[in-house]
């Protein structure tokens, strides 16, 4: 069931109007908190309640945030002269300079310098700033942690992935070789057997020439030997 709307007007019931307006100051004052700290603006608000109690926050200086609003809304019917530019620049020049010790003196306190001048009240909100501030680092933080941890772990998938990719290259490398080294020795086999059978063929060829040698030799000499008597014959009938 949804949430109903309140109309706006003014609650008769005292116990539900002094309820609503906490309820209310709390949230309005918890935005402009935030207000400040998000957007680095100079707030200021002033809560009276309908029994005269005065609730109010200040990103800076309640007096400083006063002063500054006046000056913003004297500035405003000012004529354009050079006079008036003068004071315009030395009233900009004074809210500068006011701004500069504020923020100077907000950082020492946040840094727990001279602290001895703040109430309980101010310490409380300074201790909520710094709280809030605190909750901003831890969130920027742990996401830029996150971040970190994903990134770490695409890397680490990528170098597994090379990896693996790796092992299958040295893996089809060392097949590769594996059939080189058969195929090198199929080579030497075939040459071995090579290298025997010409060594019996030549063997078989010495023998063979050795034989018809041998056999010149036995016959050269009756061939010389017919030689030497037809010569003789022809000799002696040419005497004759």
């Amino acid at each position: 069931m949804g949430r109903g709307k309140i109309a706006i007007k003014r609650i008769d019931n005292s116990t539900s109007r002094q309820v609503t307006f906490s309820k209310r100051r709390n949230g309005l004052l918890k935005k402009a908190k935030e207000l400040a700290i998000l957007c680095d603006a100079e707030v200021g608000v002033i809560i009276f309640s309908s029994t005269g109690r005065l609730y109010d926050f200040s990103s800076s200086s309640m007096k400083s945030v006063i002063e500054r609003y006046r000056d913003a809304k004297g500035d405003s019917n000012l004529e354009s002269s050079p006079a008036s530019e003068i004071k315009f620049w030395q009233k900009e020049s004074a809210i500068l300079k006011r701004q500069l010790h504020n923020l100077q003196e907000n950082h020492r306190q946040m840094m727990g310098e001279e602290l001895s001048g703040l109430s309980v009240e101010d310490l409380q909100k300074l201790e909520n700033q710094l709280e809030l501030s605190l909750r901003g680092v831890r969130m920027k933080k742990d996401q830029m942690l996150v971040e970190e941890i994903q990134e770490l772990y695409r890397e680490g998938n990528l170098v597994h992935q090379e990896n693996l990719d790796l092992h299958k290259k040295v893996n089809l490398m060392h097949q590769k070789n594996i059939e080189l080294q058969k195929k090198v020795s199929e080579v030497e086999g075939v040459k071995s057997a090579d290298k025997s059978s010409l060594l019996t063929n030549g063997l078989d060829m010495i023998r063979d020439n050795s034989s018809e040698h041998v056999h010149l030799q036995l016959s050269q000499p009756q061939h010389d030997e017919t030689q030497a008597k037809a010569i003789q014959q022809s000799y002696f009938s040419f005497i004759a």
